[in-house]
């Protein structure tokens, strides 16, 4: 893959809202690849959405990071038909476990080789940390 096309999300002006599912797959993994970009796309016609990240490590753990703008829009994702029944189908067949973290995003700041760190919250207030 071109590093290219590898990017962090960008930092947003906070507060804004973090999703954080931890996932260890099952066995069967038929039809997820397939559901999971699906969910990609949808989540992205979601008022609010800022941007998602994705990694899986060896053994089959995986850390998705999903941001949003505020507690409505992960509220709206949660209710969306589609999302519902990607979470039921996972839980019967897909997830051995997962865990759901839900975070307030209170400073946030981005580096980029190609541009100069633009802060937000406290560290655009000199607050370091």
């Amino acid at each position: 893959m071109s590093n290219d096309l590898v990017r962090p999300v960008p930092a947003h002006e906070p507060p804004y809202y973090t999703v954080v599912f931890t996932s260890v797959l099952s066995d069967s993994q038929d039809g997820y690849p397939e559901t999971a970009r699906r969910m990609g796309k949808l989540v992205e016609e979601i008022p609010g959405f800022l941007g998602y990240e994705s990694a899986c490590a060896p053994g089959g753990l995986g850390i998705t990071v999903a941001y949003f703008r505020d507690e409505e829009s992960i509220a709206v994702w949660q209710r969306h038909p589609e999302h519902r029944a990607a979470q039921r189908y996972g839980r019967e067949n897909w997830y051995r476990e997962y865990t759901l973290h839900i975070g307030k995003v209170e400073r946030s700041h981005s580096f980029s080789r190609e541009s100069r760190p633009v802060p937000h919250g406290n560290a655009a207030r000199g607050a370091e940390g």
